[in-house]
């Protein structure tokens, strides 16, 4: 592989693992800063956070719906240069398979593509495709990187004002019930990395009686 394709592979990967990575900070954050988990995170449950504390004046609808436009749309760009430098190879890694099914997929997405064009991206937060296909159809169409990154951003706004209009609308019971969750995942979390050093050291200790 060259240097580009090391780049897209290993972004991409890092993409995967990056919400799984910054999971633990949910029951950190969640209730205590919230705004800083909106930011470095972006999910669903941060900014319907967000913008239920927005109903009681805890923060604003505008600061709401921008804070969470970095971390959301962070690694597109990958996909759609992924789109763009490996064409409908890049589909078959990403679905993990070259069968029927992950060729009718493919078809779909392209149809789609070549039907709606630009508006695919602004609306990929909200269709039955995943969003990184749509971002690499787009890239494998031809689409300029100044062009997707403008659509994309519009995109991401639209998505993250949904997000916070439907947090505002349900307004304190969203509030009491992310505060539970960060109370009570915080013990879980801290149960389950207790649970994973206990069974790494019996693993360790009995393969070391084993050598001996």
């Amino acid at each position: 592989m060259q240097l580009a394709d090391r780049i897209i592979v290993g972004g991409i990967a890092v993409a995967g693992l990056y919400g799984f990575v910054l999971l633990p900070l949910v029951p950190l954050l969640g209730s205590s800063h919230p705004a800083l988990l909106e930011f470095v995170r972006g999910s669903t449950a941060s900014l319907i956070n967000m913008g239920a504390r927005d109903s009681d004046g805890q923060t604003s609808f505008v600061l709401v719906v921008l804070l969470g436009v970095p971390s959301v749309m962070m690694f597109d760009w990958l996909f759609w240069w992924a789109g763009r430098r490996w064409g409908d190879r890049v589909f078959i890694w990403l679905l993990g398979r070259d069968d029927e099914k992950a060729k009718r997929r493919l078809a779909r997405v392209h149809w789609f593509e070549r039907r709606v064009g630009p508006l695919a991206v602004v609306l990929a937060p909200v269709l039955p495709i995943p969003s990184p296909l749509v971002y690499a159809a787009v890239g494998d169409g031809g689409m300029r990187l100044a062009t997707f990154l403008v659509l994309d951003v519009t995109g991401t706004l639209l998505w993250t004002g949904l997000l916070a209009t439907l947090g505002y609308q349900l307004g304190q019971s969203a509030v009491d019930v992310t505060d539970a969750i960060a109370h009570y995942s915080l013990w879980a979390t801290l149960a389950l990395v207790a649970a994973v050093i206990t069974v790494h050291a019996v693993r360790a200790r009995a393969a070391h009686r084993a050598v001996r």
